[in-house]
């Protein structure tokens, strides 16, 4: 089986209480950066936003925000 990255976007938003928007606008990214990372639609994702990401939901464990997943 071949595996491929998940980001859990959705689930750690809903954690945090806060929506794709409010996320995009708080860390300066555009909407549809978070929109596509949200539905996993992204093939590559800049250190940069993941950094940005990390900061804002105050993540300290990478896997808080990527898993592998078999498909």
């Amino acid at each position: 089986m071949a595996l491929r990255t998940q980001i859990k976007l959705e689930e750690l938003l809903r954690k945090h209480g806060i929506t794709q928007t409010q996320l995009a606008d708080s860390i300066g990214v555009r909407r549809a950066t978070i929109n596509d990372l949200y539905h996993n639609r992204s093939k590559q994702i800049p250190r940069s936003v993941i950094d940005k990401i990390a900061n804002e939901l105050n993540i300290k464990d990478i896997n808080e925000l990527i898993t592998l997943i078999d498909e």
